[in-house]
């Protein structure tokens, strides 16, 4: 894609603070650093969202992320945890539309990072959540 920030710092036209890369994924860190050590990985082959994914390209893109968290881990003996976010379109909150997955070291509960996902299992009855499920199944 020609107009593609993450490919043009993937073929080297932009710079980056780059951490990793082998043939597959091209791993460096993401200007707000979020927190210390905020990496994004990239699939070289452009792609906008896991959607656009072949399960070829999933497996070697996926397959490397622990070997990356790893030396994360290592790089900052402080860091406590780590999430790992891969945002899929607009209201998903991805803003560059070339899949990028998310490795953010978390040193405390006030890193100025937060997830929480609300708990909602009262508003579904058993009736419904077996629907959903039904629902996805017959996506296949």
């Amino acid at each position: 894609m020609t107009d593609c920030i993450f490919c043009k710092i993937t073929n080297g036209d932009i710079p980056s603070y780059k951490v990793y890369e082998d043939e597959i994924v091209y791993a460096f860190l993401d200007l707000s650093q979020v927190t210390a050590g905020h990496t994004l990985v990239v699939p070289k082959q452009h792609v906008d969202d896991i959607f656009e994914y072949d399960e070829e390209l999933a497996a070697a893109v996926f397959a490397r992320i622990p070997k990356i968290a790893r030396a994360l881990e290592k790089a900052f003996p402080d860091a406590k945890g780590m999430n790992i976010i891969n945002n899929n379109k607009e209201l998903a909150y991805q803003s560059v539309f070339h899949s990028h997955i998310h490795l953010i070291p978390r040193y405390s509960q006030e890193d100025d990072f937060s997830i929480h996902f609300g708990d909602h299992s009262q508003q579904y009855s058993p009736a419904e959540m077996q629907k959903i499920a039904d629902t996805i199944r017959a996506a296949f």
